[in-house]
């Protein structure tokens, strides 16, 4: 996430906020349900485990990162040649695309690089990672949109990756993507919504979710504060960005406290099944829904 440090506008205690999060993931297994690679065939010890081993192999040097994006596809099931390096000027955006029953597009996505400090592992590692085990769990799901799996370059100086990403799709093709859900900052409390980089619709539909399985879903304004989302809100596309924070956050972003020992895994694992009950949501609405 690319922002400056104010707090959000909610505040909760760690202890509360981590209650809160177990009871929302005791729901969400319950009732998440997906047709054929579901989570429910996956233990909450083995689903920890592949977080948590897939948040360890976060490098902490930004020159190493695009390898290990592509490494993290790969473990997740996806062959080389699925694999796309779309290159633009400065930037690399790592891709995958799922194809659907239709032409229409919903992008899932997360930034790979980081600051300088830290190793990045909350921010934003934790969303790549996300986006990987989300990536092994549809992959052979049918599903009624095309997915486009994307890890951005430059995020950090600039939105370079997103930017150029949205400013290359035809203007022509524009209305063909439905929407964008991003994954920007897992592992430190409950889901929150950056709002000021997300469009109205895409906001009370996760609000609305958020409701019906009882799980704490805060919209959030950060001042100064942007993400991937807003590259595609600037092109006419809809956008969310999704997170995992607690009042705490202005602590470890962008610092040298930016590592995995102080990440929850259990904040992590419900920003992935949050995002999939999500994604399952947005990629059955009309490609019109959130416009």
């Amino acid at each position: 996430m690319s922002c400056a440090r104010s707090s959000p506008t909610r505040s909760s205690s760690y202890a509360e906020i981590y209650n809160i999060m177990t009871k929302a993931f005791l729901l969400l297994c319950t009732l998440f349900v997906l047709a054929s690679g579901s989570f429910g065939q996956r233990s909450v010890e083995e689903v920890d485990a592949s977080l948590k081993a897939d948040l360890a192999a976060g490098p902490c040097k930004n020159e190493e990162r695009l390898a290990a994006v592509k490494a993290l596809f790969k473990k997740h099931g996806a062959l080389d040649a699925d694999i796309q390096v779309e290159k633009y000027k400065d930037v690399d955006d790592v891709t995958l695309m799922k194809k659907g029953k239709t032409e229409d597009v919903i992008v899932l996505g997360a930034h790979y690089d980081k600051v300088k400090d830290g190793c990045g592992i909350l921010d934003n590692w934790s969303g790549v990672v996300i986006l990987a085990q989300i990536y092994e769990l549809l992959a052979k799901v049918e599903t009624d949109k095309t997915l486009k799996f994307v890890a951005f370059g430059n995020e950090e100086r600039g939105l370079k990756g997103s930017d150029a990403m949205a400013k290359a799709i035809p203007k022509k093709d524009r209305t063909k993507y439905c929407g964008i859900v991003n994954l920007d900052s897992f592992g430190l409390g409950y889901i929150v919504i950056l709002e000021n980089a997300s469009s109205p619709k895409m906001v009370k539909a996760a609000t609305e979710l958020g409701t019906e399985l009882k799980v704490p879903v805060s919209p959030i304004t950060v001042d100064g504060a942007d993400a991937d989302s807003t590259s595609f809100k600037n092109n006419g596309i809809p956008g969310i960005t999704l997170s995992a924070l607690s009042n705490k956050w202005p602590e470890y972003m962008h610092t040298s406290k930016d590592v995995l020992q102080n990440i929850l895994v259990s904040s992590v694992r419900v920003g992935y099944l949050f995002t999939t009950e999500y994604l399952k949501k947005v990629q059955t609405a009309p490609c019109t829904a959130y416009r």
